[in-house]
């Protein structure tokens, strides 16, 4: 089995205002110094450590390709929906994982946040398996196309262009603080599931085109994701 997921993440003002010198109290001005103090790229990004888990989704599949079950959390308490998210893990015992950019940035914020709420990750996470750098079974689209850094890594919108299939509908990355401020929780998992689901469908195309998956089947699957992606992107979240 794998599991395709995404999180969505908003700064951890807490723990921003413990690690910035002269920590402003007007939360707009802290993001301000984080950003000038902390952050290590031109966006104002801040490293994994300083993101809090506001909503995850995942898609379980077969290693075929075939989709299960679809897993989500979404709310304030974010210990809760840590465990509950190493609960869901829990299910099956070798796993294997499917995201963008997941090595980089989500797997790191989850194991960050669970020491901070000091909860224990599931032994598959910390397998080789999983930890080893070119493993076949945690598979990061941005390393599957850049070649593991010997190319740029492609954005998860500009890969749906390039596959004709309309990526991003929700909303951007950069406003989820925003609908999170607003108390829209329900915004924030459609658009997690929506990533999710783009992911699923470019790793489809990638299986496909590497030869992995027969054109008979791919084309089964991609048309009933993409049927799936357009749902989700149809439904109005009131």
């Amino acid at each position: 089995m794998y599991f395709v997921f995404d999180l969505e993440t908003v700064p951890d003002i807490d723990l921003l205002r413990k690690a910035v010198d002269g920590a402003s109290d007007d939360d707009v001005v802290l993001l301000e110094q984080a950003t000038e103090q902390i952050s290590r790229n031109k966006s104002g990004f801040m490293p994994p450590m300083f993101h809090r888990i506001v909503s995850w989704v995942g898609l379980w599949i077969e290693n075929n390709g075939e989709p299960r079950n679809k897993v989500a959390w979404s709310g304030t308490d974010e210990k809760d929906g840590i465990l509950k998210l190493m609960e869901t893990l829990s299910v099956y015992k070798d796993f294997g994982l499917i995201h963008h950019n997941g090595k980089g940035f989500d797997l790191p914020v989850i194991t960050y946040r669970a020491m901070h709420y000091g909860i224990q990750l599931v032994n598959r996470l910390s397998s080789y398996d999983i930890k080893y750098r070119f493993s076949k079974v945690n598979v990061d689209l941005m390393d599957e196309f850049s070649n593991f850094g010997a190319s740029q890594g492609p954005k998860l919108k500009h890969l749906g262009l390039l596959i004709d299939l309309p990526f991003k509908q929700t909303g951007e990355g950069n406003h989820v603080y925003e609908m999170f401020l607003k108390g829209e929780l329900d915004h924030i998992e459609h658009y997690c599931y929506e990533d999710v689901m783009a992911t699923y469908l470019v790793w489809l195309h990638l299986k496909f085109t590497a030869g992995e998956l027969q054109p008979e089947t791919f084309k089964n699957l991609k048309d009933r994701a993409t049927t799936k992606l357009q749902e989700i992107q149809s439904t109005e979240i009131k």
